[in-house]
């Protein structure tokens, strides 16, 4: 699926290797609006490595994210070996979930820290939900193919609701067809900044690392 989609006119895949954090959007562009903008702009703020494929008017394909395996795209495959965790960027519309984030993916600890940041900087009516048993089963981003779950230790699938992406005074997508960016995306980017700088502060380097997964290892062992 991966590979017909990226040969199709309209489909464009970029991949830029930096830290070893990576944001993602790679059902950016048409599909589902707004997504790359935000994952772009918080990558190139914070210094992350960053992954999209962009659909471009009218291209709307949407194919599961399972389908985006490395061995089909060597981009991909080398941002998946390049980053320790990675953030993707989703859309999602329920009438029922009009004003959720919903914070899913494997890496919990991640997500429980970005929740923080969110709903503290976030505007009401907006809701952070980072309890699994709260999400969808199918909007959870827990399956061991997708994409956000092949770095290293794993990442976040963050599904953003219309209302976060919809510019209301210009009556589009934010960031899309030059509509311009509305405040709660701006809101949105900062929260996200500031809690992946914050991470990036606090993490472990490589000794510290190996030594808890030696830990780790020896007492399992016993």
């Amino acid at each position: 699926m991966l590979r017909e989609l990226l040969e199709m006119p309209g489909v464009e895949e970029i991949c830029e290797l930096r830290g070893t954090i990576g944001l993602m959007a790679f059902h950016g562009g048409n599909l589902e609006r707004t997504t790359d903008a935000v994952a772009r702009e918080v990558a190139d703020r914070t210094g992350a490595s960053f992954y999209a494929v962009l659909q471009a008017p009218p291209l709307r394909k949407h194919i599961p994210s399972t389908a985006f395996r490395p061995e089909d795209s060597l981009a991909l495959s080398s941002f998946v070996s390049h980053v320790r965790e990675a953030v993707a960027i989703h859309g999602y519309g329920r009438e029922s979930s009009w004003w959720h984030l919903l914070l899913g993916g494997r890496n919990r600890e991640l997500a429980r820290h970005l929740t923080e940041f969110l709903r503290e900087r976030l505007p009401d009516p907006y809701q952070v939900v980072d309890e699994l048993d709260a999400i969808p089963r199918e909007l959870r981003g827990q399956h061991e193919r997708n994409p956000v779950n092949l770095p290293l230790e794993a990442g976040v699938q963050i599904e953003l609701p219309p209302t976060i992406r919809w510019n209301r005074q210009h009556g589009n997508w934010s960031d899309h067809q030059g509509t311009p960016r509305a405040p709660q995306v701006d809101q949105l980017i900062d929260a996200l900044v500031a809690g992946i700088e914050a991470w990036k502060a606090n993490a472990p380097n490589d000794e510290e690392r190996l030594r808890k997964s030696f830990l780790g290892v020896h007492s399992r062992a016993e």
